[in-house]
Parts: C-alpha cells; structure tokens; sequence
C-alpha cells in the first residue's frame, strides 16, 4: 500500500474516532458549537481524505488508461468531472 492510501486511511480512522465523539457531546447535551466545530473537523478529514484517494486515481488508473490508449479513458475522465462537480457544489 503506498503512502497516499496509508494517509488516506489515518484520515478515516481519525474522522470514525471524531464522529464517535461528535454522537458522545450530543448524548451529553455539551454546547452547540462545540460540536459544530467537531463535525467541520471531521467534514475537513474527509475531504483531506477524498483529495488523496482522487489522486490516487488521476495518477494510477486515469494515466495507465491514458498511456495505454484504453478504450475507457473517456469514462474514467467523465468519472473525474463527475465527482468535481460534486464536490463544487
């Protein structure tokens, strides 16, 4: 496993622990804001998250597709603007 999906794997794993705290300061009825700027923190690790799994993507699957001519280049790079536009919205 290289070191983006190790990266990106710590960032899951550190999101899962902050959402379970997240539930925990609902549970203990603790101020609103604090978990507010609990779930922008976990919101942020998934992003940081999803950038490198997308690079991971760009890099491996979209360019050896590239390289090779594949016949589903198209479709990895529909599949691409497909996600950016979901994440711009």
């Amino acid at each position: 496993m290289n070191t983006d999906k190790k990266k990106s794997i710590q960032s899951l794993k550190t999101a899962r622990g902050q959402i379970d705290g997240i539930i925990k300061m609902i549970e203990e009825e603790r101020y609103c804001i604090d978990i507010s700027n609990q779930i922008l923190a976990a919101q942020s690790l998934l992003k940081k998250s999803n950038i490198l799994i997308l690079k991971q993507h760009l890099e491996h699957c979209v360019k050896d597709a590239c390289y090779n001519n594949d016949t589903d280049t198209d479709e990895k790079m529909a599949e691409i603007i497909k996600i950016l536009e979901k994440t711009m919205k």
